[in-house]
């Protein structure tokens, strides 16, 4: 591959605040997208300046982690870039021809800003076996095949996201690892299955990057008959939707970027955390001190102005000095709501106002 080097900035000048508020006022189509790799990046510090230069000039938004292992990516792309766009992609050793997962329901607003950052891996996955490797994983199903071997009463449906994630949408027969990271998800999905080693075993996750490593994991720890599913919840309603298959998803689709989350059927399966009225709306507290993601409906964001407690409500019509010194040296950690740990919102999270 043939890229020119420049001498522009290796990130952004402006603030995050700024910049939100051009893209929201920018009328530009705009296409959201996702992709990973899996292949070997020997200098990922330079391949990530390189890709930053080269993607600032097609104007590209987004959030991508590159490491040794690979790249994993999520950005938003003006429409009228996209052809060139994959083209330049295409020419890059090791994502020739990669699937560029297209956003379900998209509005152009999901990213605001590039971000690429070096990671030690592009999945966090807690694995130190030295034996473990991506050269050997699960084998690929498509939507037709997911939804021929999941009629199937032996098998087994596992969903490879976090307990936010499956609350708002999931697969029918789907089990949930209920944890709060992939981490911690790998070695649990294996003990609960270990007396079922001979039966079939699809994962799943959003976008396939996950699922892929948790079918490696599994058959690492010798299962025999596992799968996944290719290109995760994105490609598969995009398959079911062109290829008029039933749909085996029911909810919404929760994605890390602006959106929150991707309405694939009218069902609402979750409830608002607040009142516990039918709800599947993910936002963040309003309350800088605490930013927990939480579900709430229309009617608790009214009353509540956005905030996931009478706290953080509390908090936000102190004078604007008073909020500054009290947040000064929170650490917000990953302040996510989680049912099995509390009934009310505010006393899950790890930071307080």
């Amino acid at each position: 591959m043939t890229v020119q080097i420049s001498t522009m900035a290796l990130h952004n000048r402006v603030s995050r605040r700024e910049l939100k508020e051009r893209v929201l006022l920018d009328p530009t189509p705009r296409t959201t997208l996702s992709f990973y790799s899996y292949f070997r990046i020997s200098d990922p510090a330079g391949f990530r300046d390189q890709l930053f230069r080269d993607l600032s000039q097609f104007g590209v938004f987004g959030r991508i982690y590159v490491a040794e292992e690979g790249i994993n990516a999520q950005m938003s792309v003006p429409t009228e870039n996209l052809e060139s766009f994959r083209s330049y992609l295409y020419s890059i050793e090791g994502l020739d021809g990669v699937r560029l997962n297209i956003a379900v329901n998209d509005d152009g607003k999901s990213f605001y800003v590039l971000d690429i950052k070096v990671r030690n891996k592009i999945v966090a996955d807690g694995i130190d076996d030295p034996d473990f490797n991506m050269d050997r994983k699960g084998q690929y199903v498509n939507a037709e095949q997911f939804n021929q071997l999941t009629a199937d009463p032996d098998t087994v449906v596992i969903d490879m996201r976090n307990h936010y994630e499956f609350e708002v949408g999931h697969f029918e027969k789907a089990i949930e690892i209920p944890s709060d990271t992939f981490r911690e998800q790998l070695p649990m999905a294996a003990g609960m299955m270990e007396a079922d080693k001979d039966r079939n075993i699809i994962m799943y996750c959003t976008g396939g990057i996950r699922c892929e490593k948790a079918s490696a994991y599994m058959l690492h720890k010798g299962f025999r008959n596992v799968f996944h599913l290719e290109g995760g919840i994105i490609n598969y309603t995009n398959e079911v939707k062109s290829k008029g298959l039933d749909n085996k998803f029911h909810g919404k689709n929760f994605v890390f970027d602006q959106r929150l989350g991707e309405r694939i059927t009218d069902e609402v399966i979750a409830c608002c955390h607040q009142c516990g009225q039918p709800a599947d709306t993910h936002v963040n507290c309003v309350n800088d001190a605490c930013h927990l993601l939480f579900i709430q409906c229309d009617e608790c964001k009214e009353k509540m102005e956005g905030c996931c407690s009478q706290e953080c409500l509390d908090f936000i019509h102190l004078p604007e000095e008073e909020q500054r010194e009290k947040r000064a040296g929170i650490d917000k950690g990953r302040n996510v709501f989680n049912k099995s740990r509390s009934r009310s919102p505010r006393h899950s999270g790890d930071g307080s106002a």
